[in-house]
């Protein structure tokens, strides 16, 4: 049972993202606002082209909004620097991506140890990387996969290696990509299922996706079509209060 606080972690303000210029301008999102309650099991859900990735990347500071903004905690990400941006991510942010994105030359445990070393040493100290990257592994259940090397794993075990490297750092949220999309049925349900115990562990997972079903077994979402919200559940259009 996923747990869920009272508050939001993240508040979406009247956001919108446009490309282009002048005449040529293209709106990807239009006035978006809805908040992600802590704790919770957030979907964007919606099909090819509604926005869903763009507005990923603004929850999580690697784009910035033309107009509108992203609260994370309490803080603005817009008042932060490029610099300033990828260090929180480092610290607060865990991403799984679609095609796991693990280094082919690393085992899965160095891929895991890797990401401390780019963003927790302020958390852990070397000496405890390994340590702390074998708990992450046994937490997704892949310890047994720590020595092998990325060709030698099947897409979910790959996967699996890819959600215990979002954990490492103990971040606040989880952050994923249409995370099933590049798998079997069988092992898609699987790392559905990894992902939402997280939310178990006070762990915030928002996940992008245009499966209906996975969708539906979200606590909270919203559903995007050509960059507008045309559905929501649990909440997520609460919008919190400017600090």
């Amino acid at each position: 049972m996923a747990h869920v606080s009272a508050g939001p972690l993240i508040g979406v303000e009247h956001l919108t993202r446009s490309f282009g210029a002048r005449e040529q301008k293209v709106a990807v999102l239009n006035d978006l606002s809805f908040s992600v309650p802590s704790g919770s099991l957030f979907s964007i859900s919606g099909p090819s082209g509604s926005g869903k990735s763009t507005l990923l990347n603004l929850l999580t500071g690697l784009d910035r909004p033309t107009s509108g903004r992203v609260v994370f905690g309490g803080e603005e990400l817009r008042a932060r620097t490029e610099n300033q941006l990828a260090r929180w991510r480092g610290r607060h942010v865990g991403i799984v991506f679609q095609f796991f994105q693990l280094i082919p030359t690393l085992t899965a445990l160095e891929n895991v140890m890797l990401a401390l070393e780019l963003g927790g040493a302020d958390k852990f100290s070397r000496g405890q990387w390994r340590e702390r990257g074998m708990a992450c592994l046994a937490q997704v259940g892949a310890a047994d996969f720590a020595n092998r090397m990325p060709a030698k794993l099947s897409g979910g075990q790959q996967q699996r290696i890819a959600i215990a490297r979002s954990l490492v750092n103990d971040p606040a949220v989880i952050v994923a990509d249409e995370p099933t999309g590049n798998l079997d049925s069988r092992s898609a349900h699987d790392i559905f299922d990894t992902l939402a115990g997280l939310t178990d562990q006070r762990k915030t997972v928002v996940f992008v996706t245009h499966a209906t079903e996975l969708a539906s077994r979200s606590t909270a979402g919203i559903a995007l079509l050509d960059g507008r919200i045309v559905a929501q559940h649990g909440g997520a259009t609460a919008v919190p209060q400017s600090p």
